[in-house]
């Protein structure tokens, strides 16, 4: 998870962020069910990285917790000026890690942290700015939890992108909680995975696959979240 235009805030600011963003995630885990103090969190600044026991809350950390985080995120910028709201990008990816003298090693955290710094990623917010927060998976997790139907999403929900990276070159799978999939290249939509047992991944990646809801009258939504998360790891 990283703070998006940390840098160019002022001292202030940034330890506001600092002070604020462990609260979010904090709030939007226990929203979800799950408990942070099990997790390895290395915080750094603007960013943390958690490795997660396996404890089979993967589809609920991609579901209900990105889902709650957004609407943390909605509720908390809703009350300040657009120079100081917090926008998120956040990468998942799954594997083996140890616990090192300096933090966390293995080729998994290495993956996170290419997924993280993407050039897609950076895009999605850049390009919806009322967005607070967009989400990459690998294609290892979008493949084993989304397409393998253990929450809530679809994959049309999400846009097929490649990560270019260093020395990381993968697919990957992007979404922005509040709009779904964002707009992917032409080269994208010719590239639907095929996950084992021969299933398709339907996923056009159009922009224009939304589900709206009209309302009439006035809405009280504060704090509000719509939809229903997956109850079960």
């Amino acid at each position: 998870m990283d703070a998006q235009s940390y840098g160019s805030k002022n001292d202030r600011a940034q330890s506001e962020t600092q002070h604020d963003l462990p609260r979010l995630l904090d709030r939007a885990a226990r929203s979800a069910g799950l408990n942070r103090s099990e997790w390895h969190i290395q915080p750094k600044g603007d960013e943390q990285l958690a490795v997660l026991p396996a404890s089979g809350d993967e589809p609920r950390l991609v579901d209900d917790y990105f889902r709650h985080l957004a609407s943390e995120l909605r509720h908390y910028n809703g009350q300040r000026t657009p120079a100081a709201r917090m926008r998120l990008r956040a990468a998942v990816h799954h594997g083996l890690v140890e616990l090192a003298d300096n933090g966390f090693a293995g080729t998994a955290v290495v993956v996170t942290a290419r997924l993280l710094n993407s050039r897609p990623l950076y895009d999605a917010l850049a390009g919806h700015p009322m967005a607070d927060l967009a989400v990459v998976l690998s294609d290892e997790v979008f493949r084993s939890v989304v397409a393998g139907g253990h929450t809530t999403l679809l994959p049309s929900d999400f846009s097929r992108v490649t990560v270019k990276e260093k020395e990381y070159e993968s697919a990957a799978w992007l979404t922005v909680p509040t709009i779904g999939a964002p707009a992917a290249n032409e080269e994208a939509r010719d590239s639907s995975p095929r996950p084992a047992g021969g299933t398709s991944v339907h996923n056009d990646n159009h922009a224009q696959q939304l589900s709206v809801t009209n309302m009439t009258g006035s809405v009280d939504a504060r704090g509000a979240v719509f939809g229903f998360g997956n109850a079960s790891a």
